[in-house]
């Protein structure tokens, strides 16, 4: 027998805690089903030294600020997970984990939620807030098969001493490219960066706030039917944090445009240049996870879902989409934009459910 609920959030890091938080004041009976094995969504799978850019009160979920580091520094990975933990107990936000959510489809009036382990749940709404990590993309390069060397994506990697005295590709020009490339060149033989065009470096001054700012100009430009105004960078242009300050200034940030094909040693450059390597980093992003809804026949090609206000999947009334990027809501995949994407949706789907 299935679980009858309201609604059913699926996924349990920070895009599903927040619209826990908005849920709860609702009055309406849900559930979070987290496949985490513990609380902290993604922030679990990060590399050991990630750290935000942006500041503590600037990455805080609806409610309850995070709480600022003892040096008055950007929060570090670890200190974003405790916060997502105690977030998640502070609400007393009913999450189930570990559940992997296999299925959904439709059920009558509801969808039916199918978890891998057999048990089912049916909501008369359903918000789905996967995120991306789950699905790492790696280009499709020529001889990416025939290379005989390690490949790890940004998903996997955790620390630069796994790469010592290795030369080293770090394929991919944002922040997590950036970042990961500042600490790798320190403990490989070599390390070559290789971006799809040449980074383009935030000013020192600007950080998270800055982003945010901006992100949130060109979503109030929309609603009221405007131009946006002027990009000065964007969500995808690298801030300069403090490693990455460290790698420019001993001259570790210069980079190569992409290669034309991989041997079993080496990258190939269509001008025949060759480097040869002994692992690839490919910080190269993440697809929206989105198995989960294949029942319903709503992922089209570019593995999106056509959405309309607040996340709302217009083939399907009873779904929402939260979190996975600015077309889910304008900065809704960062702390710092999830509040406002999780409180449209849950509204409307408490107006929907009447």
């Amino acid at each position: 027998m299935a679980e009858p609920l309201d609604a059913v959030v699926v996924g349990g890091g920070q895009a599903g805690l927040a619209a826990g938080y908005f849920l709860r004041r609702s009055g309406l009976s849900f559930a979070i089903l987290d496949a985490g094995e513990a609380p902290g969504g993604a922030w679990r799978h990060a590399w050991d030294s990630l750290t935000l850019f942006s500041p503590a009160q600037w990455s805080s979920l609806p409610g309850w600020p995070m709480p600022v580091p003892p040096d008055g520094g950007y929060p570090p990975r670890d200190a974003v997970i405790a916060y997502l933990t105690a977030y998640e107990a502070r609400y007393a936000l009913p999450v189930r984990r570990p559940v992997r959510v296999a299925a959904i489809g439709g059920a009558g009036a509801a969808l039916r939620v199918e978890a891998a382990g057999g048990s089912a749940w049916t909501a008369r709404a359903v918000i789905s807030a996967t995120g991306t990590w789950a699905h790492p993309f790696v280009p499709d390069v020529p001889g990416r098969d025939a290379f005989a060397g390690i490949q790890v994506h940004s998903a996997a990697y955790r620390r630069p001493e796994d790469f010592a005295g290795l030369r080293v590709l770090v394929v991919g020009g944002g922040n997590s490219g950036a970042q990961i490339l500042a600490e790798v060149s320190r403990a490989a033989a070599r390390a070559t960066w290789v971006t799809e065009r040449a980074p383009v470096f935030l000013p020192d001054e600007v950080d998270g706030r800055v982003l945010f700012e901006r992100a949130t100009a060109r979503w109030q430009a929309e609603r009221e039917g405007r131009p946006p105004p002027p990009v000065e960078g964007g969500l995808g242009d690298v801030v300069a944090v403090a490693p990455v300050r460290e790698a420019r200034a001993r001259g570790a940030l210069g980079s190569l445009r992409p290669f034309a094909r991989l041997e079993a040693d080496a990258a190939v450059w269509a001008d025949g240049t060759r480097i040869a390597a002994d692992a690839i980093l490919w910080c190269t992003g993440f697809r929206p996870a989105l198995g989960h809804l294949t029942p319903l026949g709503l992922v089209q090609p570019d593995g999106r879902v056509a959405v309309g206000p607040a996340g709302r999947a217009l083939a399907e009334p009873r779904l929402w989409l939260l979190g996975y990027g600015d077309w889910t809501g304008a900065a809704s995949a960062t702390l710092a934009g999830i509040t406002r994407a999780a409180r449209n949706a849950v509204q409307q789907v408490v107006q929907a459910l009447g």
